[in-house]
């Protein structure tokens, strides 16, 4: 199994083409636009106006403290996606007291790229790599009303076009993927099933190459817009707490669709307070070898204990995509013992 990242998708074995992809193994990016925070950029409204004080008495303490613990990413977008990441984190607003219509990513402060400018670059990528497939899990949206959300989706459709893959999709992409799956022309289908099968042969027949997830109520009004991804977050400081809350949900039993395993660490403000010394960067290193063990050992599938999307920090130095494409030769090894 040819397990180079940059189109790993189109390198599968095609064993796994015709599995949806909900039931493979996808590596993702936790607060994908992070590496871009702007320091001096104000905070963003959600912040209680505790801290906000704190933030406008004690400026020169606090913002070095929220740039350490605010930065989970420290390559760019484009370097993500030639690493392998298929599913970003994007947590999108708008300034206040902006003019414009222009929209930032957050992460407790803002972004010095704006989002379609950056979103602009993974429209760019895609045209170089037609058969990869990326999921964009837009979110938050603080300072937003109907007039920029409705801005915001038709640039989006502008951006993407004929790219964005919509959430009841054809019948016609459903009969290509029954019509190989099962060797014969599917015409006993009177009518379109209620739930899209996303595989990859299915999606590289129609042209679609962007899943994109919109949490709004919005989203219900435009056909190109997925709901909300279910994003498992332990917010726990070590790999043992996270782990812990991860097999807690797995126990439980998968969503049915697509859905997110978070292994980032969180760490609330009395630990940073109290490690001044410390960063994100440094906590989720050390914390690293015990998650990377515990990646090894899952598997992806449609069992109720299998996962989907596996999204962390860092991304670019930890080998997290490498980690995560592997673990779908364990399907083609469920294959051959059936």
């Amino acid at each position: 199994m040819d397990l180079s990242c940059q189109d790993w998708m189109s390198s599968l074995p095609e064993e796994l083409w015709d599995l949806p992809l909900t039931s493979l193994a996808i590596p993702g990016s936790h607060d994908a636009m992070s590496y871009c925070l702007d320091i001096n950029s104000p905070l963003v409204p959600s912040e209680s106006d505790f801290f906000r004080l704190l933030d406008g008495l004690f400026y020169c303490f606090t913002r070095p403290a929220i740039f350490r613990w605010a930065t989970t990413q420290d390559k760019s977008i484009e370097e993500q996606l030639s690493m392998g990441i298929r599913f970003f984190d994007l947590r999108i607003a708008h300034k206040p007291k902006d003019s414009s219509s222009d929209l930032y990513f957050t992460h407790v402060i803002y972004t010095h790229l704006t989002v379609l400018k950056t979103l602009s670059s993974v429209a760019t990528w895609l045209e170089s790599h037609p058969k990869e497939i990326v999921i964009l899990a837009c979110s938050h949206f603080e300072g937003m009303d109907d007039r920029l959300h409705h801005l915001f989706i038709l640039s989006l459709k502008k951006l993407f076009g004929s790219k964005l893959c919509p959430r009841k999709v054809s019948f016609l992409l459903v009969q290509l993927f029954l019509q190989h799956k099962n060797n014969r022309a599917s015409q006993t289908l009177s009518c379109p099933p209620q739930e899209p099968v996303l595989t990859l042969r299915s999606l590289w027949a129609s042209g679609y190459q962007v899943v994109l997830s919109y949490e709004s109520q919005i989203a219900a009004r435009y056909q190109e817009l997925w709901p909300a991804i279910p994003y498992w977050w332990a917010n726990q400081r070590t790999a043992q707490g996270v782990i812990s809350y991860l097999e807690w949900n797995k126990d439980l039993g998968r969503p049915e669709g697509f859905f997110v395993s978070g292994l980032n660490l969180t760490a609330d403000r009395y630990f940073i307070t109290e490690h001044p010394k410390l960063s994100l960067r440094t906590l989720t290193f050390s914390n690293w070898e015990c998650l990377r063990k515990w990646v090894e050992e899952q598997r992806p599938g449609s069992d109720p204990k299998s996962l989907n999307i596996i999204a962390g920090d860092f991304v670019g130095p930890l080998p997290l995509s490498s980690l995560v494409i592997a673990l779908n030769q364990k399907l083609l090894q469920k294959n051959d013992s059936l």
